[in-house]
């Protein structure tokens, strides 16, 4: 190796030194900087002009596992689905209270039904009565305060899904930018390294908000997809997120899949293509905290205000609806039952039960009175019992009549009107079914109908008669609209006078008695969409007995949640040691590199001023 070439490599050792040190400098000053990774030379061996080698740096290397970063932005999204269904379920069980305390459902009840009980040791008393109905009062707020504590809630969410889209979109256009900046480096340009760790930041920061993979091309282009498999980044070209709402949630603005029908924020993404796709309706998102509120808002909260609505609902109906089984008729083969449905008022029912005899198999009818049109056929979820049909009463008992037939002929049942309001159904001529049972539920409207049932609790000044229209249920949204009965407040006597002709005895306490039984020893039956029971075997007990299952199954759920979130917590910092382990910048490494690159420097040093003391010997020689 001659002197020139010596020198030439101990020069580009220094010259690598002092790359080295400037990267190792950087590293030393950003141990502290979020989504920093850790960078080193990437330096090459060159030909030094003459035997020997010298070194050249090319650019820096990123040190970073990228399978753990994939998993970790996998668990990201994850840790935020868990975060924030945790935090609002949370919220939720705040609502409710703790079980026995005050200003909870369960207080409210029992001190309505406690109440109830006093009176009927005293059923004339004017105390008793005002404080009953004082109670019942304040059972019907705490649930109007449920139910907007639960609408509350849904509109937080709505809004959360609104400021996610924004910070979603800022990230998307973020990536978009580097990934067209980036194009102008190559991937080991040292200029290349802060903005490979700004899109991770970013990529990162999307991941809390939805579920997001991503693909990285030789040419440094990342290119980013849901799991679904819409493409979010990519080419330079970002998709954009657009969010409409309503503003505030009520408990009748809910989610349908058609726009037209739907009441609640509308969710869509543009792609660089120029088509739109309905998130929602598609499951673009399924983790992250966007899925979390979605769901919290479309499911979650919407079970838990049907739970409410359908407490109010049952206690407002346990009270006022009164059933008249109906009466045996048999004509020859045919036999059945007459019921007399002058009182059945819309969303009330003709209960009706049959064997079909090819199968053996009873079968359970509920025909309900639906006035709107717009609101027929009604739906039933797969095996229902009891099935419920709905019939149209505004065109006269012949239009009723070639209604049930068409609906249930097929299935050996055939209905008449004999006379006035009576309504006939027997088996056909063929035998194919035998009727059962055959009764009518209606809302008793009047507090003096002679009848220990009454309209105590109204919803606001309407009768609840769980009437069905185009517009849904009018048990959806009860609990913040149920009120007693103004009537009621004005006459208190009436939760014991129950009848004005023949007067009703003074110390009766058959209306007090009715209203105490009722709530504490009533078997109902509650809709699935409570989350209780199924369709096929419908959860059924006394209200008590309902309201305990309920907010055990919230309690349960909460519960469910803080510990996925937990785990959540912990999978996430396990992920995220093992990332930084590689990623993260080790001030004892640093200092490490420190030392050998001083030494380094110093060797490399050393060799030049040798070289450079044998050249001048050398000239000295040669002069």
């Amino acid at each position: 190796m001659g002197l020139s070439s010596a020198l030439a490599t101990a020069m580009s050792g220094l010259r690598a030194n002092q790359v080295a040190l400037s990267i190792t400098s950087a590293n030393v000053a950003n141990a502290n900087t979020p989504g920093y990774v850790t960078q080193n030379v990437n330096q090459i061996e060159t030909d030094s002009g003459g035997p020997g080698s010298g070194v050249h740096v090319i650019g820096v290397n990123r040190q970073l596992d990228l399978f753990i970063q994939n998993q970790l932005r996998t668990e990201t999204a994850g840790g935020g689905f868990a975060d924030q269904t945790s935090n609002i379920l949370g919220q939720l069980q705040s609502l409710y209270g703790t079980p026995g305390g005050t200003g909870t459902l369960e207080t409210a009840y029992s001190n309505f039904t406690t109440a109830l009980q006093a009176m009927s040791t005293s059923s004339s008393g004017l105390s008793a009565q005002t404080t009953a109905l004082s109670t019942a009062q304040a059972l019907a707020q705490q649930l109007n305060s449920t139910s907007q504590g639960i609408q509350t809630l849904r509109s937080n969410v709505e809004q959360d899904i609104g400021t996610s889209v924004t910070q979603a979109n800022t990230d998307l256009n973020q990536i978009a930018s580097i990934n067209t900046q980036l194009q102008n480096f190559h991937p080991t340009d040292p200029g290349a390294a802060t903005l490979m760790d700004q899109r991770d930041a970013a990529i990162s920061d999307l991941a809390k908000l939805m579920d997001v993979r991503t693909v990285t091309d030789n040419a440094n282009q990342t290119s980013v997809f849901t799991n679904a498999g819409i493409q979010l980044v990519g080419a330079g070209r970002a998709s954009q997120f657009a969010f409409t709402t309503p503003g505030t949630l009520s408990a009748t603005t809910l989610y349908n899949a058609n726009p037209g029908l739907s009441g609640v924020g509308t969710l869509t993404v543009s792609l660089p293509n120029g088509s739109s796709i309905d998130v929602v309706a598609n499951k673009v998102i399924t983790s992250g905290q966007i899925a979390a509120d979605l769901q919290l808002r479309d499911q979650t909260l919407v079970q838990a205000q049907t739970q409410i609505d359908q407490m109010a609902a049952t206690l407002a109906s346990s009270l006022s609806d009164q059933t008249t089984p109906g009466t045996a008729v048999v004509s020859g083969s045919q036999a059945g039952f007459n019921v007399n449905v002058a009182n059945v008022l819309p969303g009330n029912a003709i209960n009706l039960t049959y064997t079909d005899n090819s199968t053996g198999n009873q079968q359970q009818i509920s025909i309900v009175r639906v006035d709107d049109s717009t609101a027929l056929p009604l739906q039933n979820l797969p095996n229902a019992s009891p099935k419920r049909i709905g019939i149209n009463f505004s065109g006269g008992m012949a239009s009723v009549v070639a209604q049930l037939n068409a609906a249930l002929g097929p299935n050996h049942l055939q209905f008449s009107n004999p006379s006035g309001s009576t309504l006939q159904v027997v088996n056909d001529v063929s035998m194919g079914a035998t009727v059962n049972a055959a009764s009518v539920t209606a809302t008793v409207s009047s507090l003096t109908s002679g009848s220990p049932q009454l309209p105590l609790f109204t919803d606001t000044t309407a009768l609840y008669t769980g009437a069905i229209t185009g517009s849904g249920s009018q048990m959806t949204g009860l609990a913040g609209r149920i009120t007693v009965n103004a009537a009621l407040l004005n006459n208190p006597a009436n939760l014991t006078v129950y009848s004005t002709s023949p007067p009703t005895p003074a110390g009766d306490t058959t209306r007090s008695d009715f209203l105490y039984s009722q709530l504490t020893s009533g078997t109902f039956t509650y809709a699935p969409t409570t989350g209780l029971g199924s369709t096929t075997a419908p959860f059924s007990g006394t209200i008590p007995n309902y309201l305990q299952q309920f907010l055990s199954l919230q309690a349960s759920a909460a519960t469910s949640a803080t510990q996925l979130q937990q785990g959540q917590s912990v999978v996430l910092s396990t992920l995220q040691q093992k990332f930084d382990s590689t990623a993260k910048v080790s001030i004892d490494n640093e200092m490490s590199n420190l030392i050998a690159l001083q030494n380094s420097y110093a060797a490399n040093a050393h060799v030049m001023s040798v070289v450079q003391s044998m050249m001048t010997t050398l000239m000295q020689i040669q002069l």
